[in-house]
């Protein structure tokens, strides 16, 4: 299994480098459930997406907060998104995913809710933490026997979240006489997906919905849309819909193979809100937003805000502007009138609301928005990353591209959290130009 680590994104934190061992994740429910009981926590719900080691883990953690006297309630396969909604709903005080997204099967991660749906606040975070790198190094200490948590499987947990998915899609709509390809990447949503559009009236072809363990996001979902774009165009579907392995990402494809991506999604949305007069605020993207959705907003008057890379960052930004829609070119969409976190169901239903309201085919509705091209480069670097992007060359050759490009263009750059890499973005109405300036700064990262 590849080395992961606790977080509450589910891939890392601060508490060093520790594989995703069963012992650790036990030791990681212990330090969690110190730190929520202490807070009057009773019952954590725990959710898992479907790779193998998802049974594993889900175990450990069981006993972890069995053995800090907190009760347990089991929920089987279920989407991210689902976790949080059930958190609240069932009356747990605390969620927990077993998942690692869009990440290969043999990765895992561990991610809390709060029973509000969020996630939890950063003292907790640091308390568990500080709790967790006790426990990996002197063991832990159990409740008495009498005190120990107990554990309960959720009924019908899927066709709770299902409902709830179909209650956010306005009631004098139908999405009958559309035909849907689902690529569910053989994750969590693979049974309620397909069956929140059918009981929508939707004609549904479901692929890569027979999860193994080891399948999970293997050139399917989010992430890998050819298999999508082709079986749209072979059933004449009128589009695709890819979710990631946990369900709480989502791109789409229109009826002619052609990805749709988050910030048109934003666009879509966002555009509509304001048409019917319904928006609150204005839209959060990311550093990697494409230009062209902010020029798009702006040519509607709609204000826009920059967040860093993560969807934690764009709820952040939510909430201090007090606005609702925002999220990330990959496919993180937060809609914070309908739900508490990135939700791939609920979005793709928000957008097939509104493109049935405008009349239109998904093509012909993210029209309003066009995308500048875009050039990534990733450069190797032997030295320290932060360091390079601060010396008087590399500043320089960004100045130099700003003054090209204009009002018609911007140059980003930043180091990558994992690898020893500094990522170069340029984008340009002329893509020439684009490619011209990426190669220009990226030449000079590498010297």
């Amino acid at each position: 299994m590849k080395r992961q680590y606790f977080g509450t994104d589910g891939v890392r934190g601060k508490v060093g480098t520790f594989p995703m061992t069963a012992d650790f994740a036990m030791k990681l429910g212990w330090a969690a459930g110190k730190v929520l009981g202490a807070a009057g926590t009773k019952e954590v719900l725990i959710g898992k997406d479907t790779r193998a080691s998802g049974y594993m883990l889900e175990s450990a953690l069981e006993a972890g907060l069995s053995a800090a006297g907190v009760n347990i309630a089991l929920a089987g396969p279920l989407p991210t998104p689902a976790v949080a909604y059930l958190t609240s709903t069932f009356r747990a005080d605390a969620g927990v995913v077993i998942s690692a997204s869009h990440n290969p099967y043999y990765d895992n991660g561990i991610k809390f809710f709060s029973n509000s749906g969020t996630k939890l606040t950063d003292q907790q975070e640091a308390e568990i933490e500080i709790l967790l790198e006790h426990a990996l190094h002197h063991g832990i200490d159990y409740v008495s026997s009498d005190k120990l948590g107990k554990a309960r499987r959720v009924d019908d947990a899927s066709g709770r979240y299902i409902e709830f998915c179909k209650g956010s899609f306005p009631n004098s709509l139908s999405l009958a006489g559309l035909k849907l390809v689902v690529d569910c990447a053989n994750g969590a949503a693979y049974k309620v997906a397909p069956a929140v559009y059918r009981e929508l009236g939707g004609e549904v072809i479901a692929i890569h919905d027979t999860p193994n363990g080891i399948n999970i996001n293997a050139n399917c979902g989010a992430t890998h849309l050819d298999s999508l774009a082709t079986a749209v165009v072979q059933h004449q579907a009128d589009l695709g819909i890819a979710l990631d392995g946990d369900a709480d990402r989502i791109m789409l494809v229109d009826h002619q193979g052609v990805v749709v991506d988050g910030d048109e999604i934003l666009f879509m949305l966002a555009s509509t809100a304001k048409r019917q007069g319904v928006l609150q605020g204005g839209v959060v993207g990311t550093q990697m937003a494409n230009l062209g959705l902010e020029l798009a907003l702006k040519a509607l008057d709609i204000p826009f805000v920059r967040a860093k890379v993560g969807d934690r960052y764009v709820l952040e930004q939510l909430k201090a502007h007090n606005w609702q829609i925002g999220g990330e070119n990959s496919g993180h969409i937060l809609l914070l009138d309908k739900v508490s976190t990135g939700d791939a169901i609920v979005a793709s239903l928000q957008v097939m609301a509104a493109m049935l309201q405008s009349g239109k085919s998904l093509a012909e509705f993210k029209q309003g928005m066009q995308k500048l091209p875009q050039v990534l480069i990733n450069v190797r670097v032997e030295g320290d990353a932060a360091t390079i992007l601060a010396s008087e060359p590399v500043k320089q050759a960004v100045l130099n591209a700003e003054q090209q490009l204009g009002t018609t263009g911007r140059v980003l750059l930043r180091k990558s959290g994992t690898e020893p890499l500094i990522r170069v973005m340029v984008e340009a109405a002329d893509a020439r130009l684009c490619r011209e300036m990426a190669e220009m700064i990226a030449g000079v990262c590498e010297c």
